[in-house]
């Protein structure tokens, strides 16, 4: 870290001679600004003439300045002292240019008995003018007898440095500091002046040329302590005092201690000082800083902004803080803002919310006043930044397969705005975007209806406006022609999912239109629409198969009873030849076969149908001829029965298993009277289905008594 310090030789008339004795040192701090001139020797002759041979100042001191200064940070020092020139003689007049001698003693050097310095030197004369001299490790022009290396320097430790004009001249030097370690001093130390310090005024014309304070009417009284609040500007343990010349600001001497007449040509001076609280004896206690500035008569100057503010979503008024207007620099005032020139004039209508102003663009007027009562006014425009162009965006999204009125969007990706990579907020209602409310947390996965959504798009002026996204769910679409199939179990079909489609997937990886030998079973096919797939189900059935629930049995005669399946139903009795009706005359006694199928035509089914021997008549007389009737041929069946019936239809026999499925004409023990009776056999089939087969005839019974 380097501090500089540049110290300007001035032609004063004031000559303080005391800063030229090594007890009166000028204390060197971190940041120090300062000024000074020496003009001889000093009062005490802290270097004798001739000098001693371990001294590089053999004739001693001539115009000389001391400084002191102390160790903040340990490391490598530097510095330069590089003469001043004449700007009226050429450089080649070195007689009447400066020449500069110095010496460094310490650490801890006593005034009055310095010893042998640690290092010193003098300007060599070679090359052109000015001859710089000081501590380098990479000098100018090396080698150059004029350098010697830095100094190492531990924190604490203070040292005096002597600056010698061997020239005898009015012309000062420059004394720039640098190298690794760091001087003391309060005005560097974040901790002690956390604030910047603030010289009073405004800058003048030039940047060497002191601030101007504007004053009304010059000359004036003028109470100097008014400006320390402003230029200490909060850092506490500091003071400023007032001075009529530079050197008196140095020194600290004749300060200003009550109001004095001011004017327009004079240089004023300050110096601020630190002095430690805890610790009066601390070195830093010695480092001052000085500034400068002057009067200038004249009202204020003020000077007309511009004023930028959002006109959010267009609404077509924006909100101003008008104290943000830079119209005037300087300090110490008061501002009074009114809507017109005219109420400014007159003091009406005055503004009284100026940091939080709603307007449309136009212009206001501002009357700024000094303590001083100087007053000046000035001009605001208020204009709106760029609006924020928007466009109403459109999204589509498929619909979730769970829940198929809603989707899924991302509505960060809807085009609203040309900007590049605007910040945006979203909103579910108009109402949310406008009042900033309710904002939707994840917007790039928002789970909604058909419906809008609301997006307030902000350009790098945090302005707004607000946009319409309109948003529908794409819901699935399928196939009209796609159907579910019923086919024979053995058969083989085709499923056709319809034209029209992007794209089609098959459940067996199939990925066109139609998909054929499809035998029985569950299927799916998803069908692309644009950018959305829709899962369609599709199945092929079985046909039912028809089942023969009963069989009639008359005589030689029988009816086949079908239910399930589809019809009409077609009959065989060989699966070859085939019928639509049910009944099968002229059959044969014993054991046949017949085959049923229905509309489908897929294989038939088939019934094994007994037809008994037919017995017409009984002769019950005990002669073992034509005595019974006999149906146990049939006991082989399922739940055979035999009954028997009067002509009126009341049942007189039950032959069953118990009664070994025998008839003798008899009814409760009795022989019945000589008639025709009618009976039934029932069994079921011994097949898959156990189908009931009822036989019907009639039996003439002759008893003799």
């Amino acid at each position: 870290m380097k501090k500089y310090l540049l110290l300007l030789i001035l032609l004063f008339s004031q000559l303080y001679f005391s800063q030229s004795d090594c007890i009166t040192a000028i204390p060197v701090c971190g940041n120090s600004d300062i000024s000074y001139d020496p003009t001889g020797p000093g009062n005490v002759a802290d270097i004798p003439n001739p000098a001693p041979n371990d001294l590089c100042l053999k004739t001693g001191e001539h115009y000389s300045v001391w400084y002191t200064f102390t160790i903040a940070t340990s490391g490598t020092l530097t510095f330069e002292v590089t003469p001043n020139t004449n700007p009226l003689l050429p450089q080649s007049d070195i007689n009447n240019q400066a020449d500069y001698d110095w010496a460094v003693w310490g650490p801890s050097p006593t005034c009055g008995n310095l010893g042998t310095p640690v290092t010193c030197n003098y300007a060599g004369k070679t090359g052109a003018w000015p001859y710089p001299t000081g501590l380098s490790a990479n000098p100018p022009n090396a080698p150059n007898t004029g350098y010697n290396p830095p100094m190492n320097v531990l924190a604490g430790e203070t040292y005096v440095l002597l600056v010698d004009n061997y020239s005898h001249n009015a012309l000062g030097f420059s004394l720039t500091w640098g190298g690794t370690a760091t001087l003391a001093s309060a005005f560097n130390d974040p901790v002690l002046t956390p604030h910047p310090f603030v010289t009073p005024g405004v800058p003048g014309p030039t940047p060497t040329s002191p601030n101007e304070i504007l004053k009304c009417a010059l000359p004036s009284l003028f109470d100097f302590s008014t400006l320390s609040p402003g230029i200490l500007n909060g850092n506490p343990n500091f003071s400023v005092t007032y001075h009529l010349t530079n050197n008196d600001a140095i020194t600290g001497n004749a300060p200003i201690t009550t109001p004095i007449m001011v004017n327009a040509t004079d240089i004023y001076y300050y110096r601020i000082k630190y002095t430690d609280p805890a610790n009066p004896a601390n070195p830093i206690n010695q480092c001052f800083q000085t500034g400068k500035f002057k009067f200038k008569q004249g009202n204020i100057i003020p000077k007309n902004a511009t004023l930028f503010a959002c006109n959010n979503n267009n609404i077509g008024t924006g909100l101003f803080d008008l104290t943000a207007a830079d119209v005037y620099t300087g300090g110490n005032i008061t501002k009074k803002y009114y809507p017109t020139l005219n109420d400014l004039n007159a003091g009406t209508n005055e503004i009284t919310n100026p940091t939080n102003y709603t307007s449309i663009e136009k212009k206001v007027y501002v009357k700024i006043t000094t303590t001083d009562n100087c007053t000046a006014n000035a001009e605001i425009t208020l204009k709106f930044y760029a609006l924020v162009i928007v466009k109403e965006a459109s999204l589509e999204s498929c619909y979730i397969p769970t829940d198929i009125t809603t989707a899924v969007f991302d509505l960060t990706s809807a085009n609203v705005s040309a900007l590049p990579t605007p910040p945006k907020k979203f909103y579910a209602t108009l109402a949310n975007a406008t009042s900033g409310t309710n904002e939707i947390g994840n917007p790039a996965i928002y789970i909604t209806t058909t419906g809008t959504a609301y997006v307030r798009v902000y350009s790098a002026d945090n302005c707004y406006s607000i946009a319409k996204i309109n948003l529908k769910v794409l819901p699935p679409v399928k196939s009209n022609v796609l159907k579910d199939k019923t086919i024979c179990l053995e058969n083989k079909t085709t499923l056709d999912a319809g034209a029209g489609f992007d794209g089609y997937e098959w459940s067996t990886g199939a990925t066109t239109q139609t998909i054929s030998n499809v035998g029985v079973g569950a299927y799916w096919v998803k069908l692309k629409t644009g950018k959305c797939f829709t899962l369609q189900n599709v199945n092929v059935y079985a046909t039912q198969q028809p089942v023969v629930s009963s069989i009639d049995i008359t005589n030689n005669t029988i009816t086949i009873n079908v239910n399930g399946g589809t019809p009409p139903y077609k009959y065989s009795l060989d699966g070859i030849t085939w019928q639509d009706s049910n009944v099968f005359t002229d059959l044969p006694r014993g054991e046949v076969k017949v085959y049923v199928k229905d509309t489908y035509n897929c294989n038939p089914i088939d019934v094994q149908v007994t037809v008994p021997n037919l017995i017409n008549a009984i002769t019950p007389n005990g002669d073992n001829i034509n005595d019974y009737i006999d149906y146990s041929a049939l006991a082989y069946k399922k739940n055979l029965e035999f009954i028997v019936y009067d002509r009126y239809g009341n049942k007189l026999f039950t032959a069953d298993k118990t009664k070994a499925y025998r008839w003798d004409g008899t009814s409760g023990g009795k022989k019945i009277l000589t008639g025709t009776y009618w009976y039934t056999i029932t069994w079921n089939e011994n097949d898959k289905n156990n189908t009931q087969t009822k036989y019907n005839g009639w039996v003439l019974v002759k008893n003799r008594e």
